[in-house]
């Protein structure tokens, strides 16, 4: 299962985290962008180039030490059909140099269109008599407050796919709570019963690691609800976004993990991609500048949660 394949790599590099890979143009050294746009003007197609060689050397400087990456897909769309061709080159560069990846489309509909969905981000389409993969993902995010005719159509590429999909349960963000939190007539609040319903969807789909491939994103930012949700989802496996910029820490992360230091991987984006300028070094390190955020990060949490068995 997917997911077997990622705790394989988190095991195998001690490292429980993925980078995220949501650049911006600000985030980007000057030198990268005027090779980019002296290629092809300040145009779409530049500034897509330009993520391409930002994402390069991040995927570089950390492909030995970090198991996974996870592009956000909106900061590609952005920049149209050009910047959905720079996700589809960096999902590919990225596991060329044998990484995880995770795109973070937070998808949601039913029925045939989330079929669509899941062929797209995750499976193969077939044009005639041929089936060719289009973006090529390990795992998708999936926003699961459709209910389950939204997640079954995928459940068929994680059992059969080798592919994982988490499910928005707890989001990290401040008002996720005005819906999340509300209690149901059974007691339970909203993301505790959709926390529920990842257990059951993924009971279909089982790894060898005795997680399912349906996992579920869980913010860091609420380590109270990470720690009740780790006790009540044994099967579930975590993506815990909000570390470093959002104001989660080491301590805030550690009650995501199970008794062996797995059960979880925690995400920075905007820590590693930026490390350059929070450091002040030379734009021309960016990269290596990046490499030493995610070490510091790795080495933070391994130090709350143990070696990982």
């Amino acid at each position: 299962m997917s997911f077997d394949r990622l705790i394989k790599g988190i095991r195998e590099k001690q490292n429980p985290t993925v980078a995220g890979l949501d650049p911006k143009l600000d985030y980007i050294p000057q030198y990268i962008k005027d090779e980019a746009f002296g290629q092809y003007g300040t145009t779409l197609e530049g500034a897509a180039e330009a993520l391409y060689m930002f994402n390069q050397g991040l995927i570089d400087a950390l492909c030995d030490i970090v198991p996974a990456v996870k592009p956000q897909a909106a900061y590609y769309e952005m920049y149209g059909w050009q910047g959905v061709r720079a996700l589809e080159r960096t999902i590919r560069y990225a596991k060329e140099k044998g990484m995880f990846v995770i795109t973070d489309g937070k998808r949601n509909d039913i029925g045939s269109t989330m079929e669509a969905y899941g062929a797209a981000h995750l499976g193969t389409t077939k044009i005639v008599e041929e089936s060719v993969q289009a973006f090529g993902a390990d795992a998708l995010t999936v926003n699961g407050y459709l209910g389950t005719d939204g997640v079954k159509p995928l459940l068929e590429l994680c059992r059969n796919g080798d592919k994982g999909i988490f499910i928005l349960v707890k989001t990290s963000n401040p008002s996720s709570g005005e819906l999340q939190d509300r209690k149901l007539d059974d007691g339970l609040t909203v993301y505790r019963t959709m926390g529920n319903m990842c257990e059951s969807w993924g009971s279909e789909a089982m790894g060898e690691e005795a997680y399912s491939s349906v996992g579920a994103v869980v913010g860091a930012t609420y380590p109270e609800q990470l720690g009740e949700l780790r006790k009540a989802l044994p099967h579930t496996f975590f993506l815990v976004p909000g570390y470093g910029a959002q104001g989660g820490g080491a301590a805030d992360v550690a009650p995501a993990f199970d008794e062996n230091g797995l059960g979880a991987i925690i995400n920075s984006s905007r820590g590693i991609m930026c490390a350059w300028k929070k450091e002040g070094c030379a734009p021309e390190d960016f990269a290596q500048a990046a490499r030493r955020e995610a070490i510091r990060m790795r080495d933070e949490i391994v130090s709350y949660i143990g070696k990982i068995k």
